[in-house]
C-alpha cells in the first residue's frame, strides 16, 4: 500500500507558518524524517500483489507443504491419521500441512546381525546387531548360532505394513521368526554333529525362514539370504571334538604310510615282473635264434646232402687221388689213413720232421 504523506506535509506548512512569528526559527529548512522510496511510489495498486507473492513464498518454506522423496524410500502418506495404500515413489509430492502428513520408509538392503561378543550400536540404521541365539542341543547342551540375515521392506507393500506392523516391524517379523526356526532346526542335533552338518544346517535354517516370511499377507518383507557364520560349541566338547579330529588325522595318516608301502611293494613287484619277463623274453629271442639257425643248417645239409650225386663224390676222389699222389712224390715216407665206408679219407703227411708236419683235411 501506498505510504500517506500528508500528515508530513501539513506538519511542514505549519511549521513553515510559525515561523513568520519567530524570525530565529529557521522553519522553511525543515525535512520530515521519512520520504517514501520512489519504488513504492511507482507501484500503487501493484504492492499488494508483491506482498501477495511474498506471503506465499514464505508460507512455503515456513510450513512446507511439500516432501521430495530419494531413491531406496518411499513416502507414507496419511489424511487425518489414515495411511494411503499406495505408496509415493521417487521425486517431488505435495500435500496439506496440518490435515496430510508423509513419513519417509527405506527399502533399501537391510542386515541383522546375531553375534555372541557385544559390539557397540553402529552407525548405519540399515545394521541391526542383536545377541546370539542360545539353543539347547538334542542332550541338552547350551549351543549358540550366529547368523547374519539379509532383507529389505517391499515398496508395495510399506503401507500397509507400517499400519499393520508399526515402525518396529522388523522385530515383530524378522527376528522372531529367525529364532523359532533355529530353534527348531538344530534343536534336533547333538553337539557333536552340528560342525560336521554345518551345511546341511544352513540350509535348512535359510528355507524355513524364507518359507515363514513368505506366507505372511501381503509380503510385507522381501527375504534376500540367511548366511550362518559361527556355531559356538561348549568348551568340552569342542575339547572333545578337537581330539576326535587329531585321531581321526591321525587315522588316516596310518592308512596314508600302509597304502603308500604297499603302493611302493607293488611297484617293487611290478619291476621285478617286468625284468624276469624281459630275461624270459631274451632268452626265448636267442632260443628262438639257434633253432632257426639250426633248421637252416639242417635245410643246408640236406641241400648239400642232395647234391652229392655219385658222379660228385667220385669227382672229389679224383681230386684227392691227385692230392695223395702228390703228397708221396713228396715225401715217400708218408703214412695215410683211410676213413671206413668209403667217404674220402683224411691224408696226414709224414717228413719225420716234428716241426714241418702238415696236416691236410679233406
Amino acid at each position: 500500500m501506498p505510504i500517506d504523506n500528508d500528515y508530513f506535509k501539513n506538519r511542514q506548512q505549519n511549521n513553515g507558518g510559525g515561523n513568520n512569528n519567530n524570525s530565529n526559527g529557521g522553519g522553511g529548512n525543515f525535512q520530515p524524517p521519512f520520504e517514501t522510496p520512489e519504488f513504492f511510489k511507482n507501484l500503487g495498486k501493484k504492492a499488494g500483489m508483491l506482498y501477495v507473492v511474498i506471503i506465499i513464498i514464505a508460507a512455503l518454506f515456513i510450513f512446507k507443504p511439500f516432501v521430495i522423496v530419494e531413491s531406496g524410500e518411499v513416502g507414507i502418506k496419511s489424511t487425518t491419521g489414515k495411511y494411503e495404500e499406495t505408496p509415493l515413489r521417487p521425486g517431488f509430492h505435495l500435500y496439506i500441512p496440518g490435515f496430510q502428513k508423509v513419513v519417509l520408509i527405506d527399502t533399501k538392503v537391510r542386515l541383522m546381525n546375531y553375534a555372541s561378543i557385544e559390539v557397540g550400536g553402529s552407525m548405519d540404521q540399515s545394521i541391526r546387531l542383536n545377541p546370539a541365539i542360545n539353543i539347547l542341543d538334542a542332550r541338552g547342551l547350551p549351543v549358540s548360532i550366529e547368523l547374519t540375515v539379509q532383507y529389505r521392506l517391499t515398496a508395495e507393500g510399506a503401507p500397509t505394513t507400517i499400519a499393520n506392523w508399526g515402525f518396529s516391524w522388523e522385530d515383530k517379523i524378522i527376528n522372531p521368526v529367525v529364532r523359532d526356526i533355529v530353534r527348531n532346526i538344530v534343536g534336533i542335533y547333538t553337539a557333536e554333529e552340528l560342525p560336521t552338518k554345518r551345511n546341511e544346517i544352513a540350509v535348512k535354517i535359510e528355507n524355513g525362514v524364507r518359507a515363514n516370511i513368505d506366507a505372511l499377507p501381503g509380503t510385507p518383507v522381501a527375504l534376500l539370504s540367511v548366511q550362518l557364520r559361527e556355531i559356538v560349541l561348549p568348551p568340552k566338547i569342542k575339547e572333545q571334538i578337537e581330539r576326535v579330529q587329531i585321531a581321526n588325522q591321525e587315522s588316516e595318516r596310518v592308512k596314508y604310510e600302509v597304502l603308500r608301502a604297499k603302493q611302493e611293494a607293488e611297484k617293487r613287484a611290478a619291476q621285478a615282473t617286468g625284468e624276469a619277463e624281459a630275461k624270459r623274453i631274451e632268452a626265448q629271442g636267442r632260443a628262438d635264434a639257434v633253432t632257426i639257425e639250426a633248421k637252416a643248417q639242417s635245410v643246408a645239409n640236406k641241400s648239400i646232402a642232395e647234391s652229392l650225386t655219385p658222379s660228385l663224390l667220385q669227382m672229389q676222389q679224383i681230386e684227392v687221388q691227385g692230392k695223395f699222389n702228390e703228397a708221396l712224390r713228396e715225401n715217400k715216407d708218408a703214412k695215410i689213413f683211410l676213413t671206413p665206408g668209403g667217404s674220402t679219407p683224411n691224408i696226414w703227411v709224414d717228413t719225420k720232421d716234428k716241426a714241418r708236419d702238415t696236416t691236410i683235411n679233406q
